[in-house]
């Protein structure tokens, strides 16, 4: 069946109290999907699908909803029915949750969490948004150096049920410094008086915590590893990121450019959910701002009257032209922005790639000139076509200069290179592409006594 038709035989089922039918037609669906379609319901309902799960699984579908709707979830929830579901939350999802209730809502829940959970869930909960802490989970595997690697499988086995992932287990000495990892692969593979010790990898690829999110999901696809190890400032091992939350944090990071590439800032939120003054806010900022950049375009427009009054005609490419700069540059600060965000350019690299740029950006002014140029002929004569074509060779090669450059500038200036983005790039090459499509008029062109 589609998810339309599941959708509504379980709407059918809430709205008529047939609990049998509803738990039924549940136990089959995944937990992503639950969540999705407990997102769409009021916390009441929600709770009356949660109710008809396990309490494993309700922790599942509990962590795949979005923070807003987990908080107005727990609101809804007699302190307890909460406690136990957080109880069974993967430790990472269940800091999250924990960061998106109100203050009331913490000191409610707090009392009701086991002793090992509440103080697991203040550490991760009070690290820094967007850090390595912040997004680590504390449900790692242990090892001993010198335990035999069937004892390191028996351990493992024993702990599977309560860990992330069992897949590479880690190694501490007294101290709990990391000092090296092994995969159970390796484990199962080895002879059975093997040491630990012996099969262990000591290149961690660790991270600080207060590591930027971004770096920790960069590495862990670098490398192409299913999770990377978390030390505090003293190399003890505090817990790790798997590649499923790198994943979130790239989608995450993704969206946050996205949005930049659109001046759109600061939406936390998704666009269907978000409210009207929330949208306004996020958008109303850059849009102001590029209001007056493009003041710049009209004076630069005023300043050659003269040269417009004697040739209408220039009126006429002169969409078309500032057109093409602002595409040429919103195409060239795609390009960087991209490959400075996933380090295939360096803050180095920009003289060896504005070189580059420039005779680019020349083939495909002169491609786009020789188009125009037919049409400059038939439109305004033979000096019409010469100074169009001259401008878009021109104009094509600045605005795809000022598209490259800017995103470099803004990482010198240690901002992000998304803020570099289609409409602000737009605007500058705009500007300049007024002053000179009418200064090379002005100069070629025979104004009248």
């Amino acid at each position: 069946m589609t998810t339309e038709i599941i959708t509504a035989a379980l709407r059918s089922y809430i709205a008529r109290n047939d609990l049998g039918s509803l738990k039924v037609a549940l136990e089959n669906e995944h937990p992503a999907d639950l969540a999705n379609f407990v997102a769409e319901l009021l916390p009441s309902e929600g709770w009356m699908v949660l109710d008809q799960l396990p309490l494993d699984k309700q922790a599942t579908v509990f962590g795949y909803l979005p923070h807003d709707q987990q908080a107005d979830l727990a609101i809804a929830a007699p302190r307890g029915r909460l406690a136990q579901i957080v109880t069974e939350m993967e430790a990472d999802e269940r800091a999250d949750m924990y960061n998106a209730l109100s203050d009331d809502q913490k000191k409610a829940l707090l009392p009701a969490l086991a002793h090992a959970e509440r103080e697991d869930l203040l550490r991760l909960a009070a690290y820094d948004e967007g850090t390595a802490g912040a997004i680590m989970t504390s449900d790692y595997a242990i090892v001993d150096a010198k335990a035999t690697a069937p004892e390191a499988i028996a351990k493992l086995r024993n702990e599977a049920p309560a860990k992330e992932t069992i897949y590479r287990a880690y190694v501490v000495d007294g101290d709990r410094k990391l000092i090296g990892s092994v995969r159970l692969q390796d484990l199962i593979t080895a002879p059975e008086k093997t040491l630990v010790d012996d099969i262990m990898d000591t290149k961690t690829l660790a991270v600080d915590v207060d590591t930027d999110q971004e770096q920790v999901a960069e590495r862990i696809r670098k490398y192409d590893i299913l999770a990377v190890p978390v030390v505090d400032r003293d190399g003890r091992l505090v817990g790790i990121v798997t590649h499923d939350d790198a994943a979130d944090v790239e989608q995450q990071e993704f969206t946050e450019d996205f949005h930049k590439g659109g001046t759109v800032r600061g939406l936390m939120t998704n666009v269907k959910d978000a409210s009207i003054f929330v949208l306004y806010r996020a958008r109303i900022v850059w849009l102001v701002v590029l209001v007056f950049g493009n003041i710049f375009s009209g004076a630069g427009i005023a300043a050659f009257e003269e040269t417009i009054e004697a040739y209408v005609a220039l009126v006429f490419f002169l969409p078309l032209l500032i057109d093409s700069g602002g595409n040429a540059g919103s195409q060239a600060a795609t390009l960087m922005v991209r490959g400075l965000a996933t380090g295939d350019v360096r803050l180095r690299d920009w003289s060896r790639m504005i070189g580059k740029e420039v005779l680019v950006a020349g083939l495909l002014g002169l491609s786009m000139a020789l188009a125009v140029s037919v049409i400059g002929i038939f439109r305004g004569g033979p000096e019409i076509a010469v100074v169009v074509s001259m401008s878009m060779v021109i104009i094509v090669i600045v605005g795809s200069v000022i598209g490259m450059s800017l995103p470099f500038v803004l990482s010198r200036l240690r901002l992000d290179p998304a803020t570099a983005s289609a409409p602000l790039v737009t605007s500058i090459a705009d500007a300049a592409g007024v002053l000179i499509y009418f200064a090379i008029a002005t100069s070629f062109l025979p104004m009248p006594a």
